[in-house]
């Protein structure tokens, strides 16, 4: 029992160390981290490969496939306790493989939906970040849901790193929305994607296989050209190579016209690129497709600030409140104005 009470306040105080500025279920969110486990396997060279999960079942854990590629015996771990992994439901394309042992006693997670998801919303990753044998957590917000495959594949600012390929992304009510599972990386900062939970229920109907280590391509692995736009957008975005964000969003734009994410791209390059008539066509599209996108409300609030447009300015912070009272903060501290820009 007291073994449960100090994990359980080492969760606690990992989750919760300082004063979130959000609302959460603290309970709710302290059993999401106990949901979350580390896949260990020694690799052909000798190396320890190790990546995250979360169980998802009866002795059942989701995890990325890639986790598993190079270990021939692959196994779970929590803490200083180890459970062999008998078998796999592989996803290759989704990078998605669920993986069950014998004995783990641990809750599963909770599901929600990546399709009730909005911009801006609250969420933690939590995970075993550099490979720590205790799960780290990592709050951030949603910057962007691509439909994808019936689901939306999630772009949070919630970091992850090396050895959290596998965990779990969850909204403030403990629910597992998504699996962390790709990022690009360049001067202008990552870029973090998680793969839809909702993609769980077709690979939990696929075959099982004993057989180890797995193989198969990833989506987030294709050749540049032939992945989905948001990915193409985002390496550009991450580097700041604006004229090749403007050529791929301009592209997608074709491809799927309904698309504020496609919209917002063009815009972005567009206003980066000096181009700011263009850009607030782009921005005002992005709005029209998806009147809830108040970061296209935001870029238009900073053309209009170069423009001296202050009753611009004003009119879009009035906007931005009634959909996300802390984007308006935001959006003030961007412009340098006070709480009535």
């Amino acid at each position: 029992m007291r073994a449960i009470l100090v994990a359980t306040a080492i969760a606690s105080s990992l989750l919760f160390g300082s004063t979130p500025t959000f609302a959460y279920d603290k309970e709710a969110l302290i059993q999401s981290y106990f949901s979350v486990v580390m896949i260990r396997g020694y690799n052909t060279n000798g190396g320890l490969a190790y990546g995250s999960g979360v169980v998802i079942g009866q002795d059942k854990v989701i995890t990325n496939c890639h986790v598993l590629r190079s270990t021939k015996q692959p196994w779970i771990s929590r803490g200083e306790e180890t459970y062999n992994i008998n078998t796999v439901k592989i996803d290759a394309w989704h990078d998605l493989c669920i993986v069950t042992t014998e004995g783990l006693p641990l809750k599963p997670a909770k599901f929600g939906k990546s399709t009730t998801l909005k911009r801006g919303q609250e969420v933690a990753g939590i995970g075993h970040s550099n490979g720590v044998p205790a799960p780290l957590t990592s709050t951030g917000s949603i910057k962007g849901l691509y439909n994808d495959n019936g689901a939306n594949v999630i772009r949070t600012n919630a970091k992850f790193s090396l050895g959290a390929s596998g965990s779990g992304l969850f909204d403030l009510d403990g629910n597992l929305v998504g699996i962390n599972t790709f990022k690009t990386t360049g001067k202008g900062g990552s870029i973090h994607f998680a793969l839809p939970v909702e993609w769980l229920e077709a690979l939990d109907k696929q075959p099982e296989t004993r057989v180890f280590p797995i193989s198969g391509k990833a989506l987030w692995e294709e050749d540049e050209d032939k992945k989905p736009f948001y990915m193409q957008a985002a390496v550009p975005e991450s580097r700041y190579d604006w004229p090749k964000l403007v050529q791929v969003a301009e592209k997608w734009t074709i491809a799927d016209p309904k698309s504020t994410e496609a919209w917002y791209a063009l815009g972005l390059g567009l206003q980066n690129s000096g181009k700011n008539e263009a850009a607030q066509a782009a921005y005002k599209q992005s709005i029209i497709v998806d009147a809830g996108n108040f970061e296209a409300m935001m870029r238009l609030g900073a053309i209009a600030k170069a423009l001296g447009d202050t009753a611009e300015m004003h009119r879009i912070q009035l906007a931005i409140a009634d959909i996300n009272a802390q984007a308006a903060l935001e959006y003030s501290d961007l412009l340098g104005c006070d709480k009535a820009c």
